[in-house]
């Protein structure tokens, strides 16, 4: 019967940030959750950091997956399905460590692509929310992972559009957001290469709804109820709570939010990218709130295997298939191609913009009258970083490498002299509110300073006597072809 409650069964979610729990009695449509838990790993912090799942990740994930297997047992939960997403996807070592899961647990994996991802985290996020009287007919589905973020679009719960794309709270704290808590040079070039990245997305229709998933967004809901006081349900986020919780974050380090508000410091640490990421999809659908699902991947593979049987896995490839999205018709080439141009037009016009804001600060640099000049400098040659980033995927791929190289050279040669341009006015800063018997002694070491910035100013006055200005332009000005973004991340 449609409405026979299945025996329990269970489905573990391998992200880049959490490993996840489900184990539920299902039918084609609900769910009955027996247990949730969840575990932060951050398998998605080595595969940024070296390319591949590092021993101690592998080690922590085989702990955690001992525990839930063990946990679907207590509840006789069988079959147990396993998938892992983005980290895993990356990860250079992949197949090592899902043979090393199936060896030490007897576990098998799933490595699930993109658009798969995406087609069951949609199932599982708007499960509940579709047997409402006054579900919207429209809907959009955000997922938020570590190391990807999955958008779907959908029309009388039928997929209309949807994609994937490898930014997620972790890759973007890693990337971008180091500091704890972040600065607002980070948080501004972030902000750049969000707003551009979010851009290039040929959304069809704006959904006027905005159902958001994954643990940065349930962890910030937790945030704002607590420290704003908001009711638990229903699970509503305003942009104004999103600016507020931004707000609490830029101002208290990580282990301080996770005292007060009782969040796990590694979580803690990884919510400022997660609002930041949230607030910029807001501002690019137009929407002034969202609904956060506690539900997505796990509960979407339970609901498939409900619905198809033990061919659950072919049937949600076939739905995630381009072929099977409900908006593609033949009118539709020429508005993509129209969506493409565009992106590509405001692209060059936006590295051609960035690249001018990043030179006009040489001369100034070079005469060194003024220590500001290498800080702008500095800042403007993240932000053309940022926006580099959001185009890589349809950048020729040979002059992006170089490109990339030559700017991130800009901007270390500049950071040296720059950091100690900040020491030297912090030891200014302490000698002028220090006893007279230190003095001395601060003195000395902000002389010792200046010399060592004389001698990076002369590293400086080579670094760009080198540089050729006109073949760094003609290089940005080549680096995206037109060619190039009918191959990319849309």
């Amino acid at each position: 019967m449609q409405n026979q409650f299945s025996a329990p069964c269970a489905a573990i979610d391998i992200g880049s940030n959490t490993i996840h729990i489900v184990v539920a009695r299902c039918t084609p449509t609900m769910l009955d959750i027996l247990a949730d838990e969840v575990e932060l790993v951050r398998i998605g912090e080595s595969v940024t950091a070296t390319g591949a799942i590092s021993p101690e990740k592998l080690a922590a994930t085989l702990t955690t997956l001992h525990a839930y297997k063990a946990l679907a047992e207590k509840h006789s939960a069988t079959p147990i399905f396993v998938v892992a997403t983005e980290a895993i996807r990356q990860a250079t070592n992949s197949g090592d460590f899902i043979a090393a899961i199936q060896r030490e647990t007897g576990l098998e994996v799933r490595l699930i692509e993109g658009m798969v991802e995406a087609t069951l985290t949609f199932l599982g996020a708007t499960y509940e929310r579709a047997q409402e009287k006054n579900a919207p007919a429209q809907v959009g589905v955000m997922d938020l992972g570590g190391g990807s973020t999955e958008v779907v679009t959908a029309k009388h719960e039928q997929i209309t559009w949807r994609t994937s794309v490898p930014v997620g709270s972790g890759w973007l704290h890693d990337r971008y957001l180091p500091s704890d808590p972040p600065t607002d040079d980070e948080l501004n070039t972030a902000t750049v290469f969000l707003t551009t990245y979010f851009a290039g997305m040929p959304i069809k229709q704006l959904p006027p709804v905005l159902i958001v998933t994954g643990g940065s967004a349930n962890s910030l809901f937790a945030l704002a109820r607590r420290a704003f006081r908001l009711d638990k349900t229903p699970m509503r986020l305003t942009l104004a709570h999103i600016l507020h919780c931004e707000g609490l974050l830029q101002a208290l380090p990580a282990a301080e939010v996770a005292e007060r508000y009782q969040q796990p410091v590694a979580r803690a640490r990884l919510l400022p990218a997660g609002a930041l990421i949230i607030r910029t999809m807001m501002t690019r659908l137009h929407l002034p709130e969202i609904w956060v699902s506690p539900h997505g991947i796990r509960e979407g593979v339970l609901l498939a295997y409900a619905r198809y049987g033990e061919q659950w896995p072919r049937a949600i490839e076939q739905l995630a298939e381009p072929s099977g999205n409900s908006h593609k018709s033949a009118e539709d080439g020429p508005q993509e191609t129209t969506q493409d141009e565009k992106y590509l037009h405001y692209g060059r016009r936006l590295l051609a913009d960035r690249t001018e804001k990043l030179l006009e600060w040489r001369e100034a640099v070079l005469k060194a009258d003024d220590s500001e000049s290498v800080h702008k400098m500095r800042v403007a040659s993240r932000r053309l970083r940022a926006t580099l980033d959001a185009y890589e995927a349809i950048c020729d791929a040979h002059t992006f490498k170089n490109i990339y190289k030559k700017t991130k050279d800009v901007a270390d040669v500049l950071g040296v002299a720059r950091d100690t341009d900040v020491m030297i006015q912090n030891l200014q800063a302490q000698s002028a509110q220090s006893p007279v018997a230190e003095q001395a002694g601060i003195q000395w070491l902000i002389e010792r300073l200046q010399t060592y910035r004389q001698q990076q100013q002369r590293v400086l006055e080579t670094f760009f006597k080198k540089f050729d200005e006109r073949e760094f332009k003609r290089q940005i000005e080549a680096c995206l072809s037109k060619e190039g973004v009918r191959h990319g991340k849309s």
